[in-house]
């Protein structure tokens, strides 16, 4: 079944997703809002935060978006228009729903991948999320256990963040003489 895209209001996400659980629920269902774990470090604490993979965007799974369907989500707050706009609503395409379906096989949330580093510094992404996106990480921070992946949506790019686990390899035993 094809995803249509929502775009919403700065941080509305959840706000748009509140409104169609009270107001149509069975909408809510076929609303998609993928999000991701996050380690911040505020104040020298450490936090774990949720935040959006695609900031601003909500996935509504559906066959087509009928007009009623388009006038429930029209009229709760935080809604701002469809993709590509209201007047021609498309679904994603082919290399989006896959890049969307690659973070939904992990969950609505996705948590930590887990890596390890070669000798050349190269991060290779042994289990979770990261996995298959190698190529797109633009960045690493190992203090802070991120990556930064460049994501595509509608042919818009953009630089997102996602936590990592590092794994170190084991020590060489010291040759025996």
């Amino acid at each position: 079944m094809p995803f249509f895209v929502i775009q919403t209001q700065s941080r509305a996400e959840e706000r748009l997703l509140g409104g169609a659980g009270r107001l149509h629920p069975e909408l809510r269902e076929q609303l998609v809002w993928p999000r991701r774990r996050l380690r911040i470090r505020r104040g020298g604490q450490w936090r774990e935060t949720l935040a959006p993979i695609f900031p601003g965007y909500l996935f509504l799974r559906a066959a087509e978006v009928d007009v009623e369907t388009f006038r429930s989500l029209k009229g709760l707050g935080g809604f701002v228009r469809f993709l590509e706009s209201n007047s021609n609503i498309v679904a994603l395409g082919r290399s989006d729903t896959e890049l969307l379906g690659h973070f939904l096989s992990f969950g609505e949330i996705v948590g930590n991948s887990v890596v390890s580093f070669d000798e050349q510094r190269r991060i290779r992404v042994t289990s979770g999320p990261l996995r298959g996106l190698e190529g797109r990480i633009v960045k690493v921070d190992r203090r802070k256990g991120r990556a930064r992946v460049r994501l595509e949506l509608y042919n818009d790019s953009f630089l997102i963040d996602f936590g990592f686990s590092a794994i170190e390899p084991a020590a060489e035993p010291a040759a025996s003489p």
